[in-house]
């Protein structure tokens, strides 16, 4: 029929301060209900907000990594409305006038490179969490209440859930490089609103937008937007009516279902904060916070392919966290192999972590010690398959791979006097090997290499033992 999906997000997340954004109170998460309170988050009459700087420099931070503009003169709003998990019954937030605008970002799904502006990226507070009991009371949550939260909004220019979900994932990278937010959504650090509505490519013609509230997944948008552009298709097919409206998602049904009738801005009564003084960013602490950004993830990934020669692959994987892109280029670094690094760190260092449950922030070996394995290998001192064999030893002993290939006889078999007798044994045990290798069957050979492997227990150098058998048995005529 014409119609294509229009779709924008509100993506808020938790920023990583030490404290509240307009009091003291910690924002450590996981403590005691309701034991980082104070009189100011508990909107106790009388007590005064005081900005959080970090929080400030945090989200000039994002915005510049995002390409936007940061506000010469900005300031907080009030936003009323019935907040039963905010003390003091409005949120402190920002409309009109946000800390940053105007950017855009980039996003890489099914082909195609979509490009997604940014209205703004601005600062409000966190509200409470509210518990609704099995027997129909409810408990509220307050130390939640006043944390530290960035809002970053789209224009609605994302046109399927696979975009959606690219730009979440690229923006949770981001994130975490910068050092703002953990991007937890597990943990409600980071959760997402869409707005969807339906376009007439031909007449203009569009249904209201439908916003879907507090999805805490990258998996739940996805299947949350796929499932409303379907639903919003099948009743302009049916010549039903769209309405504007919230609605939630249900992971049980797989379907979107009402909460409420769409509120507009003009219902949540927004006006300057009485408490709080305007904020000017001057431009040089704007240029300061621009000089701490580190490299982005999509430039280091462009680096890594062009710098180290990786396939696009190997540097997609190891730019996915700041934590896993530094470990490998100190472990390039001791090295001077870069593929070998990226094999390590790809495989034997992911299983082993994965294994446990751990980040490569965690990992118990430093670069270092994976780099001294790697250096046992490249000398011949010990073959590919020992070294795999020993590394999960390092990691739960905490060893290094010197000591444990010393202590367990793992040294290479690769002197021509030692693997003689041993080739000899194999070449008279293999004799149909031997026959199908001279007369020039090349992989009769694997049959004696094997031989020789299994009787060294995998500690023959198998270059050397292929050279051996090459030399011994080259086919005749």
């Amino acid at each position: 029929m014409g119609f294509r999906a229009k779709i924008g997000l509100e993506v808020h997340a938790q920023l990583l301060t030490d404290s509240k954004m307009f009091c003291g109170c910690s924002t450590r998460f996981g403590e005691t209900a309701n034991s980082q309170c104070c009189p100011v988050c508990s909107g106790t009459p009388g007590t005064l907000p005081v900005a959080n700087r970090k929080a400030i420099e945090y989200v000039i931070k994002t915005g510049l990594a995002l390409g936007c503009q940061v506000a010469e003169r900005c300031r907080f709003a009030r936003k009323n409305y019935f907040y039963p998990d905010m003390p003091k019954n409005y949120q402190i937030s920002q409309y009109e006038e946000p800390l940053t605008f105007g950017g855009q970002i980039e996003v890489e799904a099914e082909d195609e490179t979509a490009r997604i502006g940014i209205r703004r990226v601005h600062l409000e507070e966190d509200t409470g969490k509210n518990f609704h009991l099995p027997d129909g009371t409810s408990l509220v949550e307050y130390n939640r209440a006043g944390v530290p939260l960035m809002e970053i909004v789209t224009e609605p220019d994302f046109a399927s859930a696979e975009q959606v979900r690219a730009y979440l994932t690229k923006l949770r990278e981001i994130l975490r490089y910068l050092g703002v937010s953990s991007g937890n959504m597990e943990e409600g650090a980071m959760r997402c609103e869409p707005t969807v509505n339906l376009v007439d490519a031909e007449t203009g013609a569009r249904t209201e937008k439908v916003e879907i509230k507090n999805l805490a997944s990258i998996r739940g948008v996805y299947e949350a937007v796929r499932y409303e552009i379907r639903r919003q298709l099948k009743a302009v097919e049916d010549g039903e009516t769209v309405r504007q409206e919230t609605r939630r998602w249900s992971e049980e049904k797989g379907e979107t279902q009402v909460m409420r009738t769409k509120e507009s801005a003009e219902d949540y009564m927004y006006f300057p904060d009485p408490d709080l003084v305007p904020m000017a960013p001057s431009r040089e602490w704007v240029e300061a916070i621009r000089a701490t950004l580190p490299e982005l993830p999509a430039a280091r990934r462009e680096r890594f392919v062009r710098e180290y020669e990786l396939p696009a692959y190997d540097a997609e994987v190891l730019t996915s966290t700041k934590a896993a892109a530094e470990y490998f280029e100190e472990l390039v670094a001791l090295t001077g192999d870069a593929k070998q690094a990226s094999n390590w760190l790809m495989g034997p260092v992911t299983s082993e972590l994965n294994a446990r449950s751990l980040g490569i922030e965690d990992c118990p070996l430093p670069p270092a010690a994976v780099a001294e394995l790697m250096g046992l290998v490249a000398e011949g001192r010990i073959t590919g398959k020992i070294a795999r064999d020993v590394f999960p030893r390092m990691f739960e002993s905490g060893k290094s791979a010197a000591e444990i290939v010393a202590a367990e006889g793992l040294a290479v078999v690769g002197g021509e006097d030692e693997l003689g007798p041993i080739l000899e044994e194999a070449i008279a045990a293999n004799p149909k090997a031997v026959d199908d290798y001279r007369a020039g069957k090349e992989k009769a050979k694997g049959a004696l290499v094997g031989a020789v492997m299994k009787a060294t227990k995998g500690q023959a150098d198998p270059a050397t033992v292929n050279r051996l058998i090459e030399e011994r048995l080259r086919p005749q005529g």
